[in-house]
């Protein structure tokens, strides 16, 4: 198995885990904290979802499609226009609100499709390349992707886990 095919699995599940947190969600569990500093299940889904979009935008070298396909706009978010949620404080996480899922669904899933189309036609040679050098090791396109799974992975397992204390509350 190439190191691609087991990239977009990883993804792949990501995409399992958002749509299963997703499904069935009312636009007051979407948007409840479960206290006032934590973070909502719409926060956490649209925030792995930035992430991922600026990251593999950035490696492709292609625009956001939070930009390039309106999705700024949809959302109508007062944040700044580049925001991801990065360094968000309480506040600024409680503003992400959603009216339902369809919305996260639709921007996740072509944030993930395009994801999956990049991964799939990188070579070894590829993942080698180094995209950071600001860090010492320097970043290699293979360790960001790496990352930008492993820190989606632990959102979605959050957006589950809040999904779940406001099933049972």
């Amino acid at each position: 198995m190439k190191a691609t095919e087991v990239l977009a699995d990883g993804f792949g599940r990501i995409r399992e885990v958002v749509h299963e947190v997703l499904d069935g969600l009312s636009e007051p569990e979407l948007n409840a904290r479960p206290d006032p500093a934590a973070n909502s299940v719409a926060w956490l889904v649209w925030h792995l979802t930035r992430v991922q979009d600026d990251h593999v935008a950035d490696a492709a070298a292609l625009p956001q499609l939070w930009q390039d396909q309106g999705w700024d706009e949809r959302f109508a978010l007062p944040l700044p226009a580049g925001s991801t949620g990065y360094g968000h404080t309480a506040r600024q996480a409680g503003s992400v609100r959603v009216d339902g899922p369809d919305l996260l669904v639709g921007y996740f899933d072509a944030v993930h499709a395009r994801t999956v189309d990049f991964v799939r036609g990188l070579t070894a040679t590829d993942l080698e390349r180094v995209v950071d050098d600001r860090w010492d090791p320097p970043v290699t396109l293979g360790v960001r992707l790496v990352s930008v799974l492993a820190d989606d992975l632990q959102h979605a397992g959050q957006a589950a886990y809040a999904k779940g204390l406001l099933r049972r509350g």
